[in-house]
């Protein structure tokens, strides 16, 4: 497998298998019901807010355990890239 092809990006390397996302992954279902709840609260309300911030928490979390523990380049580039949108975001 050559380094920075197609195989080498997506390829699990616990398996062997070609891994793009991976079920269950219980934050991005607590993510999707987070932003479910926001779009239902209203903004300004403390619903909103609150959920924003778990949101938050829930994608940092997220993030730093693909790229800690992802099973492939691309895993962990996604989780690099959630963090920075999220620090981004957090900074402005």
């Amino acid at each position: 497998m050559r380094v920075g092809s197609p195989r080498w990006w997506f390829e699990n390397r616990e398996t062997g298998e070609v891994t793009i996302a991976q079920f269950p992954n219980w934050p991005l279902f607590v993510i999707a019901f987070g932003w479910l709840v926001r779009a239902l609260a209203g903004n300004g309300s403390t619903v909103y807010d609150v959920a924003g911030g778990i949101l938050t928490v829930l994608w940092l979390y997220w993030g730093a355990g693909e790229l800690l523990r992802g099973v492939n380049p691309w895993r962990r580039l996604l989780g690099a890239a959630v963090i920075a949108w999220q620090t981004i975001r957090l900074a402005t």
